[in-house]
């Protein structure tokens, strides 16, 4: 939240501890008559927080016009006790992240995470363009956020969820494959924000044709069937078509969503093309899909420490790109990012959030 040049005299430092200074942006983005959750008022005289109002409680107009007054002084505050609620509405209205400066890096990382699961499965779920131009809202909030301060993307790469669902691998292949590409492209050359913003689009849409894969067949813990498995490498083509289908030409989407199976030596899907012939954001993205498969726990196949992932996919230079792989295999031995929570120790994914 916003710390405001009008205020007079900052709050003490204990008080940031436990609550949330907020900001008059955040404030107009709540329900005028009835707020979620309780708000405080900073009394200078005292040096304390008081209740002003009460979640759900009645407000007047006046009791409104006040409220908004001491906003612009910077003397209303939140409870971090109600992250939650005040997470959840934040969801909602992503891009008032970029607005609310006393939220702690991990909480916003927490919120932009919860909201990109939260769009992302509307759209698995109804992959049609009103939908998907929701999720390119959220994407765009986060690709702002993360264009801003790059080494934000750290806290992502701590949060990335090991338990298998086609939203979790979604969100966890933008995030590894946003970390290689700030990590390499931008020591060769200064890449344009037009270009990030497909790119990171790309990466979070691109296994989006699995959605048309029976659920049964995903979800198997013994081996698939010949004709069961069949009905897996058509994902690729079913998703450049959906991105068409949805009028979105990009080259990136359809690079992204064909590509991420193909290999260098030709042994990939759905074209068997290879070397040069397989696009920038094709090689990318298969790094990132494979390395967040590999990491992740499946019906099918164990989840692999991160470390050993990385060293696999360097071991493959016939297959994948050696210097992205290096890339991500050098962050990972350095703990550039810390460390990749381990796999009992994750949390199943949230349920999304309802409307």
């Amino acid at each position: 939240m916003q710390q405001r040049a009008t205020k007079k005299k900052a709050a003490p430092e204990r008080i940031s501890e436990e609550y949330y200074q907020i900001s008059p942006e955040i404030l107009a983005s709540f329900p005028r008559f009835r707020l979620p959750l309780p708000l405080f008022r900073y009394r200078e005289e005292v040096g304390q927080l008081l209740p002003i109002v009460q979640r759900e409680e009645r407000i007047s107009t006046e009791q409104q016009e006040l409220i908004r007054e001491l906003c612009e002084e910077g003397d209303i505050f939140v409870s971090r006790a109600d992250y939650p609620i005040y997470s959840k509405h934040i969801c909602k209205q992503l891009d008032l992240i970029l607005v609310d400066r006393n939220l702690k890096d991990a909480e916003i990382a927490s919120i932009c995470i919860q909201a990109l699961r939260m769009r992302m499965g509307d759209f698995i779920e109804q992959p049609v363009k009103p939908v998907f131009e929701l999720l390119y809202r959220d994407l765009m909030t986060f690709g702002e956020y993360i264009w801003s301060d790059k080494y934000r993307l750290k806290t992502f790469m701590r949060r990335i969820n090991r338990r298998h669902t086609l939203i979790s691998h979604s969100i966890n292949t933008l995030i590894a494959g946003l970390w290689i590409v700030t990590a390499s492209w931008s020591q060769d050359t200064q890449i344009k924000r037009k270009e990030y913003d497909r790119i990171l689009t790309a990466l979070a849409f691109h296994d989006i044709g699995m959605s048309k894969i029976p659920a049964f067949i995903l979800s198997k813990s013994t081996p698939l069937k010949p004709e069961e498995k069949e009905k897996i490498p058509p994902h690729t083509l079913i998703g450049a078509k959906i991105a068409q289908k949805m009028e979105l030409g990009w080259d990136e989407l359809v690079q992204a969503s064909m590509e991420h199976h193909e290999r260098l030596d030709g042994s990939g899907y759905p074209r068997h093309i290879r070397g040069a012939e397989i696009s920038k954001v094709g090689r990318l993205t298969a790094i990132a899909d494979s390395f967040c498969a590999m990491i992740s726990e499946r019906p099918y196949a164990p989840a692999k420490e991160p470390a050993q992932a990385a060293m696999e996919l360097v071991n493959a230079p016939h297959l994948y790109d050696n210097r992205l792989a290096v890339v991500l295999r050098n962050a990972i031995v350095a703990k550039e990012f810390g460390t990749i929570p381990e796999v009992d120790a994750q949390q199943d994914e949230p349920g999304r959030l309802k409307a």
